[in-house]
Parts: C-alpha cells; structure tokens; sequence
C-alpha cells in the first residue's frame, strides 16, 4: 500500500524514504547529486522533499480534471 504525504496544498504518493545520513560523507557534507541520481532513477518520482531526518522519493498527485462532453 503506498503512503501519502500532503505538504501545504499538494499530495503526494512515497516511493521511497532515505535517511539524509546516507547521502552524506565521512565529514557530514552532502551530496545532492546523489539525491538527484536516486531520483531520476525511481520510476514515477518527480520530486524529492525533505524532512528532519529523511528524503522522501515522491509521485506528485495531480488534480483531478472535469472533462465535459
């Protein structure tokens, strides 16, 4: 079952949570361009938010729209 996440008015679906401590080196510096690899590289993410202690790999749920015939 996939988690939702809402931050301010949009929602999201989690693919996948990581602890920022494993994009980090030895000195506690950050990579963000591994972010940006595991990213590109989960099918269906399009955008990466940050908690106090994760990254969190998210589908952005779009907004429904009303087709009229």
């Amino acid at each position: 079952m996939k988690q939702f996440y809402k931050n301010g008015d949009e929602c999201f679906f989690i693919h996948r949570n990581i602890l920022i401590s494993h994009f980090t080196d030895k000195k506690g510096i950050l990579n963000m361009d591994n972010v940006k690899i595991w990213r590109d590289g989960l099918n269906g993410v399009d955008h990466v938010l940050r908690t106090d202690s994760h990254f969190l790999f998210v589908e952005t749920i779009k907004d429904a729209e009303v087709i009229e015939e």
